[in-house]
């Protein structure tokens, strides 16, 4: 078993990995940063748009969480939420996410689309 550290966007975990087969294996190079505050590049992807109507309008922005797929969008433009409340269902790693308000309030604009793709931190909704 060998252990290494690894920071995944800016959480630091420590793992064990065992080693398989008796061949012969190179020189493994082993770097450590001890900046856990910066984030880590993504991978390349097509950007995902809003649809052309979405206005951000909002007082408080509602993000993805994690790279994922907009399985559902829960509200409309103009419904009344109450903290907790689903706003979005986003699927990643196979699993379904729900997408809650972060507070009442009002949906101001909704910026993605069912089936869309999303990056960690792209803005999904927005209440006043």
């Amino acid at each position: 078993m060998r252990k290494f550290q690894v920071t995944v966007n800016g959480s630091t975990y420590e793992v064990d990995v065992e080693e398989l087969g008796g061949g012969t294996q190179g020189n493994v190079s082993q770097t450590a940063s001890t900046n856990t505050s910066t984030a880590s590049s993504a991978p390349i992807s097509a950007p995902s748009q809003a649809p052309a109507s979405a206005e951000t309008s909002g007082d408080t922005l509602l993000e993805a969480p994690m790279q994922g797929k907009i399985v559902s969008v829960k509200v409309s433009v103009g419904d009344s939420v109450n903290e907790g409340d689903v706003v979005a269902v986003l699927e990643a790693m196979k699993m379904e996410n729900e997408v809650v308000a972060p507070n009442a309030g009002t949906i101001a604009s909704i910026n993605v689309t069912s089936g869309q793709s999303v990056e960690a931190g792209d803005l999904i909704a927005s209440l006043n």
